[in-house]
């Protein structure tokens, strides 16, 4: 049994995508960030940083293995799998180089840009001035990427695209659109077209109490 604590953000809609495309089964568990259900004692425990997402996995294993951190997670899932990842050489090495710069670049700067313009308490020009340019300026490296490549990481899909998809997917919050990245445009096209994407998308969204 594979196990889920999540709500609909852009980093725990990775890995239902990642399951989904896996054909891995899962149960959704929801964790209301916007009620501060991350930070109760009983979440608290499976995951100390009180973020999501969380994956505790049973699955043929002498004890329950617990893991956070999404790009964490889609590594582990794909290794469990022997899929979207490639074994071996320059093609892993290129998943792994989006992976870190996803958690590096893009989404701090897609999440500090958000928070800037939509939570802060009094407004910080110069803070959102910085985040939405940092924003705009890694979308753009993404699109100069796309270019050549039909995915981020190369010829074929991987968890690189998954772990990118999470922000873009959200990108609204931060304040960014695809304006002037066509090439982002055509990939995001292709990504939100795909049966486990939509599955996956509809199964996070489901969470969040109408």
């Amino acid at each position: 049994m594979i196990d889920i604590y999540a709500f609909a953000t852009p980093n725990s809609i990775k890995v239902p995508v990642a399951l989904e495309e896996l054909g891995l089964k899962y149960v959704l568990h929801p964790v209301n960030v916007r009620k501060g259900e991350q930070k109760s004692a009983e979440f608290l425990a499976l995951n100390p940083n009180g973020k999501v997402p969380v994956l505790v996995d049973t699955d043929a294993l002498s004890e329950p293995l617990v893991l956070t951190e999404s790009a964490a997670i889609l590594i582990y899932l794909a290794e469990k799998t022997g899929k979207l990842l490639p074994a071996s050489g320059p093609a892993r090495s290129r998943v792994f180089e989006q992976l870190f710069f996803h958690a590096s670049g893009l989404g701090p700067a897609f999440g500090q840009a958000g928070f800037f313009q939509r939570q802060a308490s009094e407004p910080q020009p110069l803070a959102i001035q910085r985040f939405t340019t940092e924003a705009d300026r890694t979308l753009k490296v993404l699109d100069t990427l796309l270019a050549d490549r039909q995915f981020v990481a190369g010829k074929e899909y991987s968890i690189a695209d998954i772990a990118h998809f999470g922000w873009l997917w959200r990108r609204e919050f931060a304040g960014v659109s695809f304006e002037n990245t066509p090439n982002v445009a055509r990939w995001f096209d292709e990504m939100i077209n795909r049966p486990a994407v939509q599955r996956a998308t509809e199964r996070i969204n489901a969470l969040v109490p109408r």
